[in-house]
């Protein structure tokens, strides 16, 4: 019974992630002689170009020239292509948390401290080495170049040891420094290493003689990556931090050249140079990846290039216009941001709000007190984008709203703040709901206090204020102005609706609700109101009646959210409960229903219809859902009360290709075609479904040949044509070679003189069989000149007899019995009786076999005149009557 997906929305891929807590690695292709930039995002592989993705998580990567390593758990993959997995290793007990790929093989370390060998082709163990957790617990794992089959570990005892994997052989081992060993890089120099410590410090050793050659130490804690600048004259070393920070060393005076702070605002999980160039790539768990240059003086660094998401979760998504490719999403980490569901290189970062950005400038993210809260809410409008500000955005805990323009892709002129509080901030009054006018000149706030006021988008005025004192006794819970700008519709905490006048701000109508609303949803475009209530339940009102039309009760937590579809059909709600609900409005029914893993925040339909995108808790992307009722047969009927939904694992990177389900034929089997049959019931008077051009025309057909007739008679070709030779008979049918070549006989066939034709023969049959479907459904396959040969050859003047016509009138009785193709039996037995009426006169078999067809008629027709007449006397009672 359970459906994949409940069968309506299928999962498309996620927006916005492109970095995670695993370093990224770089890799050369020799034959492209690009070098491309792998980096793990959850459960897939980023190669600028995506890979499939793995069932979970990735925690490690490496790369080789051909191939590109990820592992999640004690599972270790190898991709081709940057796209598929080719190769999978299995034989880890524990997580592996450390790769090394090494020529024909790879190494990998788990955390319970066993070191495998891998050959990557047969994907067999080649060697296993079990260590001693408290003598020597592996952290860092390096390949020193020019050192053949020989292999660097680190340990967090702070120890070293350099072994030969192929002869397994322990060939030396570094007393240290009695600090763990975080990472380990090999310096552009042969036989040198830069080991980074749990303490900072970073010591540059010489592993051939055992002597450290320089010490380094960075105040920022452990050191989390390494890199040097090879190839193009600079000796410079750059050492990542845990809080973001990069320190750059000239290794010629030994010194601290320039800091980089702040360059991601969480730690610098990997960096690296690109050979030869003066550019650094860095990335980060707070879901960026920067492109550094170095082409500046004092030898810092600029963004050249970068990739970023959100940092937090996002809160709130919307689509921002009305073709489908922007979606404007405000995170916790307090920016406001734009993607587009084309390609990310349209991607926008609006930025952080600020109280003063000048301020904020000179202080820096980290020690940025300018900084405002997250936004909770947003409305944003396309209209005048390109003239002033076309976002206004609530902020959490906060009275004043900031606007926003998009054009500049940065925060707007304006602070929309009540007058009374413009000098100073109250701390527990704060704005609650926004919505912004379909033409973008206005602004509605709602504010905690019950105030809901208008502001100016352009100047910033404020414009007034609805109701006396405050619109609502409670706090606002939701805006929203109609697409006219003639009503605006405010609910409050207490539990009443009121409809306000625009312009005048007068109170219109207030209605209780049956419970407190938790949010309000307008569908501008037919008036549909969606109202979600605190005891999570959905009510939907229609503001021209002001009525509720649809009330829906099934989700088991908090509403997070609410979304139109762009025709009003479709109410989709999400829900703490983890299930994501779609209610069709029409027929007020759940339609479809679906659980993921961790409940959706945010949901917004796209304007064209095509895809539903959410946000999930704790999640930093945004998922896409494309709708498969545009694309392929779905089930719209009304779930059963007891159906379960079934579990769907959010999108990956990777468009994903939707897989036909018609095939399943146990979960599809509602989603066959209903085929209408021929009579619904015995008892019913049933027409026949085929044209009226089959039947109505039969008693005018001479007055049509007529009107038909051509002005001059038609022209005898010069030559006459060659003939195939042909059956005799109604429908002409070639003679068959063999039949050619037969002898012919001496003595005329009759029966091909007569022409008999095959709804003849059927009739003839019927007669002693009393089966009448064969010659009905011949006829009903015939045009209307067709008929009316076949009806006239029944005649014994057209070569017919009076069985036959006898047996045509028992048809007719037949079809009446029955109550089916009632309007077919009215044709065929008034052309009938048009050619025949003579014969019919003089017969008395043909003459009883019409009376009794007669009185057959009468019945039938007496029974549906009644029911005619009481129908239309009922519907003349409802149009007169005063209702």
């Amino acid at each position: 019974m359970a459906r994949e997906g409940g069968g309506l929305f299928a999962g498309f891929r996620v927006l916005g992630r492109f970095s995670g807590p695993v370093p990224h690695v770089l890799r050369y292709h020799g034959r492209h002689r690009e070098f491309y930039l792998a980096a793990a995002v959850g459960r897939s592989v980023h190669t600028y170009n995506v890979s499939n993705a793995l069932p979970q998580d990735i925690t490690c990567l490496a790369a080789d020239r051909m191939l590109i390593f990820a592992s999640y758990d004690n599972i270790l993959h190898a991709f081709a292509r940057n796209k598929e997995v080719v190769h999978t290793y299995e034989g880890h007990k524990a997580r592996i948390h450390l790769l090394q790929p090494f020529g024909d093989h790879v190494i990998s370390v788990d955390v319970d401290n066993v070191l495998i060998v891998w050959n990557i082709q047969s994907e067999e163990e080649y060697l296993q080495v079990d260590f001693d957790k408290t003598t020597f617990a592996v952290s860092a794992v390096l390949h020193p170049s020019t050192y053949l089959n020989k292999i660097l570990l680190g340990s967090e005892q702070g120890s070293l040891q350099l072994w030969n994997i192929r002869s397994n052989k322990l060939l030396y081992s570094f007393p240290g420094w009695h600090l763990t060993v975080t990472t380990l890089e090999q310096a552009p120099a042969v036989d040198v290493v830069a080991v980074g410590l749990v303490s900072g410090h970073i010591i540059l050793h010489n592993i051939k003689f055992d002597e450290t050659l320089m010490k380094f130490q960075q105040d920022w804690g452990p050191i989390t990556a390494i890199s040097f600048r090879t190839a193009d004259g600079h000796p410079v070393m750059a050492a990542g931090s845990p809080i973001g920070h990069i320190a750059l060393w000239d290794l010629e005076e030994k010194k601290l050249m320039c800091q980089m702070q702040d360059a991601h605002s969480t730690a610098i999980a990997g960096m690296s140079f690109v050979p030869g160039e003066p550019l650094l790539i860095t990335n980060g768990a707070d879901n960026a990846i920067r492109v550094w240059i170095f082409d500046g003086p004092g030898g810092t660094g600029r963004v050249l290039r970068s990739r970023m998401g959100h940092s937090a979760p996002p809160t709130k998504i919307r689509y921002h216009g009305q073709n489908g490719e922007q979606i404007l999403s405000a995170g916790q980490d307090g920016t406001l941001q734009s993607f587009s569901t084309v390609h990310e290189k349209f991607n926008k970062s609006l930025g952080r709000g600020s109280i003063n950005k000048k301020k904020s400038k000179k202080k820096g993210l980290k020690l940025d007190t300018m900084a405002l809260p997250p936004i909770t809410v947003f409305a944003s409008e396309v209209a005048h984008q390109s003239d002033w500000d076309s976002i206004v955005a609530c902020h959490q805990g906060y009275i004043t709203c900031t606007t926003w323009n998009y054009q500049k892709t940065s925060m707007g002129a304006h602070k929309l703040t009540p007058e009374e509080f413009s000098k100073h901030k109250p701390i527990d009054i704060y704005a609650t709901a926004v919505d912004i006018t379909s033409c973008g000149n206005f602004a509605v706030i709602g504010l905690s206090t019950g105030w809901v006021d208008v502001y100016n988008m352009q100047s910033g005025i404020h414009r007034g204020r609805y109701g006396k004192e405050r619109a609502h006794e409670g706090a606002i819970r939701g805006v929203a102005v109609d697409g006219l700008n003639q009503l605006i519709i405010t609910a409050g905490s207490e539990g009443l609706i009121k409809f306000w006048k625009f312009k005048t701000k007068d109170l219109v109508y207030s209605s209780e609700l049956s419970s407190s609303p938790s949010g309000i949803l307008l569908h501008r475009d037919s008036g549909i109101l969606g109202v979600a209530f605190d005891d999570f339940s959905i009510s939907v009102l229609d503001i021209e009646t002001r009525k509720i039309v649809r009330t829906f009760s099934g989700h088991h937590g908090r509403i997070n959210d609410m979304t139109f579809s762009p025709d009003g059909r479709w109410l989709i709600t999400s829900s703490m409960d983890c299930t994501i609900k779609t209610w069709d409005l029409p027929s007020g029914c759940l339609i479809d229903c679906f659980l993921v893993d961790s409940a959706a925040v945010s949901l917004t339909m796209s304007p064209t219809g095509d895809f539903l995108a959410s946000t999930h808790v704790d999640d930093l992307g945004i998922y896409l859902w494309s709708n498969r009722s545009l694309y392929s047969l779905v089930s719209l009927r009304p779930l059963p009360a007891d159906y379960e939904p079934s579990m769907v694992t959010l999108p990956s990177t990777c468009p994903v290709q939707d897989v036909d389900v018609a095939g399943d034929e146990e979960t599809c089997d509602e989603m066959i075609e209903y085929v209408s049959p021929e009579q619904l019931g015995e008892q019913l008077v049933t027409l026949s479904s085929l044209p009226e051009s089959r039947w109505k025309n039969l008693l005018s057909l001479d007055v049509i040949k007529k009107k038909n007739k051509p002005r001059e008679p038609p022209k005898v070709p010069k030559s006459a044509p060659f003939f195939i030779p042909t059956v005799p008979g109604l429908v002409p049918r070639y003679i068959a070679p063999e039949e050619e070549n037969d002898t012919q006989s001496k003595v005329v066939n009759l029966g091909v003189l007569a022409q008999k034709s095959d709804f003849y023969i059927h009739l003839e049959e019927a007669l002693s069989t009393n089966e009448y479907t064969a010659p009905l459904n011949l006829l009903k396959s015939l045009g209307p000149s067709n008929i009316e040969i076949e009806l006239r050859g029944l005649a014994p003047e057209g070569g017919g007899s009076m069985e036959v016509m006898l047996s045509f009138l028992r048809m007719i009785g037949m079809m009446l019995n029955k109550k089916y193709n009632f309007e077919l039996a009215q044709a065929y037995l008034a052309l009938f009786l048009k050619l025949h009426l003579k014969v019919l006169s003089s017969e008395p078999n043909l003459l009883e076999e019409v009376s009794r067809l007669s009185t057959q008629l009468e019945e039938t027709w007496i029974h549906l005149q009644t029911l005619f007449n009481q129908s239309l006397c009922v519907l003349t009672y409802m149009k007169s009557a005063l209702l």
